[in-house]
């Protein structure tokens, strides 16, 4: 096939196309392009060392293939299970996020989106079609080739084959049909006694109905919605029949972080106290929580993991909450690891941030959750074992084939904790709408729980007192930093307390929930308005006000969050611990770090910091790690510029991590507006298929 520029140009013929082409006529050429984009951080450089990787492969190959390639690679770290060849070409600096922004004086370097304006989208598909490193996605040959063309979407060959074992596995369990009891409207109606107030669809009911059908369904909501109190009614409507025949089911329950799992352990173990059921059935209703890797059976140092197809999870249900957090990787390992009779049930919050890995698994499968898309059939079934009517629910009606998935999806309508009063769930509604300016309205005439601060400059000392002191409302109002640290001093056991008593655990214990009660949560890592220049900056205050002591690394108080899995000390990513000093046996007191364990047990565990080597300070985190968490008061700080990474999702995570009280910092406006009309759009395959 001939290579020349011309073939490369869609018409008219244009001089500025042919300069930008230029790169394209020699995969030498290209590569010395994306190594001054790696330079500039347009790219990573594990891009740029797969592109080498393919050139190796193929000595010579077509520069367009390369380029496609590189995006590709690119996307994946971005969050994309793929690369969009047509959005990319009709959108580039949005579709691939580059350059990054406030950065756009290239200079004499060429952008990216110049050189994508020059090419013919059809042309481009033909010549990465026709390349031996890539595979038809529509063809079963060719298993060797590293990269998969389908449709538009430009795949690695690893995340192709992702998608399509999740695409597989739950096809094959949403058309698995469960024996579902002869008497389940009975069962459901002593599960949901005294059901939903007067004119609202008791939708934690339906969710229960729907998933005694399949072995696979999702419950989806909100904060506050419901969704731990529904799956543990489900799990006593599927354990019940079970257990009066003799055989009890074997349920596990499982959340992505350390944190989650811990919240859940607490949750769930609440719950089922609550239950108005027999103590037997109660009995064999799991409360301990595992985390995924962990239920696994996680190998150091691989990506692999001891229960895979050839080896299953010895289990008969299972649920997994925080859903939006799994990756696409991570959802294929657990579908292929569990048995294929096995039901699974995710919990999660459709409209909270993605994983930070590739994938927004959550997302896809429950695209028209909001809409119902339930078929005549299904939503006759419910009135009829749900005993209600959803004539009047909104929903709209489905299609078996299209919309088969959509009959195992039920989302949670109704917020317990952000009633219709509630200027937390408000905001957050209004931002999920995407409606800036509404958000706006409620920022400026805010009530109770809402507080808005428009900085006047980096050094606003007005900010420094919301870090120390709170919203000033006094020791019942939000808090501040000063509160977790006015606790640890008030309430440390007395001198001469013996290192075994249990004082101190208990003094650690109300530390650490304390510390709980404010929580600076930052969009980006970098930059004075991020977690690196805000974690200095609350130190700096806290030093200055007499209640830290900044001069070492390790200090009294000094609040770390773990970011790695240590398997060896029972700590899990995302787990926060503090800085405390103790006693040991011969009297002297040293340093050690106070968790608290994850069991659900309300109990602390303590570990030399020099044991601690994947921790950071925590006074502010990013929002995507506080997923899983709460805090009774939560402040978001957002950049002074508009980054790619902010988005509806992001701001409406931070809002819905506030139990009573939520404030937004803005270093400069118009920031919070072009965010919220911002959108997460992870690009994948999966959203496209008839599941």
């Amino acid at each position: 096939m001939s290579r020349t520029l011309d073939d490369l140009l869609p018409t008219p013929l244009q001089a500025e196309h042919l300069a930008a082409l230029a790169p394209l006529a020699d995969s030498r050429d290209l590569l010395a392009l994306l190594d001054r984009w790696v330079e500039r951080g347009w790219l990573r450089a594990l891009d740029r060392a797969f592109v080498s990787f393919l050139a190796e492969r193929e000595p010579g190959g077509d520069p367009l293939v390369l380029l496609a390639a590189a995006l590709a690679s690119h996307q994946l770290g971005h969050g994309h299970v793929c690369l969009d060849l047509e959005q990319t070409l009709a959108e580039p600096d949005f579709a691939l996020s580059l350059p990054p922004e406030g950065d756009a004086l290239a200079g004499p370097l060429l952008l990216p989106s110049q050189l994508l304006a020059a090419l013919e989208p059809a042309l481009w598909r033909q010549r990465i079609a026709a390349s031996g490193l890539v595979a038809d996605g529509d063809s079963a040959g060719h298993e060797a080739r590293p990269l998969v063309l389908s449709a538009q979407r430009l795949y690695l060959r690893r995340y192709w084959r992702y998608e399509r074992r999740v695409d597989h596995s739950l096809q094959q369990r949403i058309a698995t049909h469960e024996a579902i009891p002869h008497d389940l409207p009975a069962r459901l109606a002593q599960l949901f006694e005294g059901g939903a107030p007067a004119g609202q669809v008791d939708w934690q009911k339906l969710a229960c109905a729907l998933a005694t059908r399949a072995a696979f369904s999702i419950v989806t909501g909100g904060p506050g919605t419901g969704k731990t109190t529904t799956v543990v009614r489900l799990l006593a409507l599927l354990q019940g029949p079970a257990v009066e025949q003799g055989r009890p089911l074997r349920i596990r329950l499982a959340a992505p972080t350390g944190k989650a799992a811990a919240r859940l352990t607490e949750s769930i173990g609440q719950q089922v106290e609550r239950l108005q059921v027999d103590a037997t059935l109660r009995a064999q209703i799991p409360t301990e929580v595992s985390t995924v890797h962990r239920l696994l059976g996680s190998r150091p140092g691989s990506r692999h993991f001891r229960h895979h197809a050839g080896n299953p999870l010895p289990l008969d249900v299972l649920v997994v909450d925080e859903a939006s957090m799994i990756d696409l990787e991570m959802m294929a390992n657990l579908l292929d690891a569990l048995p294929s009779r096995a039901r699974l049930v995710l919990l999660g919050d459709k409209d909270q941030l993605a994983s930070v890995e590739a994938g927004a698994v959550l997302g896809d499968l429950c695209r028209y959750a909001e809409e119902g898309r339930y078929t005549a059939a299904t939503q006759a079934w419910l009135e009829q074992v749900g005993g209600q009517s959803l004539h009047d629910s909104g929903l709209l009606p489905g299609d078996a084939q299209q919309h088969a998935l959509a009959q195992q999806v039920v989302m949670l309508r109704h917020s317990r904790r952000f009633g219709e009063g509630s200027g937390i769930g408000r905001l957050a509604r209004w931002v999920n709408l995407q409606q800036a300016e509404q958000a706006r309205a409620l920022l400026s005439l805010p009530p109770d729980d809402v507080f808005g601060l428009a900085l006047r400059g980096e050094h606003d000392r007005a900010f420094d007192r919301l870090l120390l002191e709170g919203l000033g409302r006094g020791e019942e109002g939000p808090q501040g930093y000063r509160s977790y640290l006015r606790t640890l001093g008030r309430h440390r056991p007395a001198p001469g307390t013996p290192a075994d008593a249990s004082e101190w655990e208990h003094w650690a214990a109300r530390v650490l929930g304390s510390f709980e009660g404010f929580q600076l949560l930052c969009a980006v890592r970098r930059g004075a308005w991020g977690v690196e220049g805000l974690n200095e900056r609350v130190a700096r205050v806290l030093h200055g006000a007499g209640l830290i002591d900044t001069r070492l690394p390790w200090y009294e108080g000094r609040p770390v969050l773990v970011t790695r899995n240590d398997y060896g000390l029972g700590l899990m990513n995302g787990d926060i611990g503090i800085a405390l000093r103790l006693p040991d046996e011969t009297g002297e007191t040293s340093l050690r770090v106070a968790f608290a364990r994850n069991d659900g047990s309300g109990g602390v565990r303590f570990v030399l910091p020099s044991r601690l080597n994947e921790v950071e300070t925590v006074f502010a985190m990013t929002v995507h790690k506080s997923q899983g968490s709460e805090f009774s008061h939560t402040a978001l700080v957002l950049p002074d510029a508009l980054n790619p990474v902010l988005t509806k999702e992001l701001i409406y995570t931070g809002i819905t991590r506030a139990k009573a009280c939520f404030s937004l910092i803005e270093p400069r406006a118009g920031v919070f507006e072009e965010a919220v009309k911002r959108k997460v759009r992870r690009i994948s395959g999966l959203a496209l298929e008839n599941i």
